[in-house]
């Protein structure tokens, strides 16, 4: 009878252990889709900004930077020890590079 009851015990963890697996591989790829994709647009915002170069090559390098931005963004959802880490990071960077990009414009300087 114990051997039964360690046999189910045993199923149970099994199966708390693919839930938190499938959670955790569910909030990665959403760290990876929609935080790549707002990490990228920050980035694109960020670089048109600060780049030292004409406005018109300023928007198009950083168009074209945005693409590395986000596989990088996704690599590191995957590659992150956690998927809250992962989350953390991605807002967090997002943040300061949206920060730096609109806030100027709200006091009237432009960099």
């Amino acid at each position: 009878m114990s051997a039964t009851r360690v046999a189910l015990d045993e199923g149970s963890n099994v199966s708390n252990t693919k839930t938190s697996t499938r959670w955790d591989v569910t909030a990665r790829v959403l760290a990876a889709i929609f935080g790549g994709y707002a990490l990228a647009y920050a980035a694109t915002a960020f670089l048109s900004v600060y780049l030292p170069l004409v406005r018109s090559d300023r928007v198009v390098f950083a168009s074209l930077a945005c693409f590395a931005v986000y596989t990088t963004a996704i690599i590191y959802a995957f590659a992150a020890r956690s998927a809250l880490r992962a989350w953390l990071v991605l807002v967090g960077v997002t943040a300061l590079m949206a920060l730096a990009a609109y806030l100027p414009t709200d006091f009237g300087v432009r960099p």
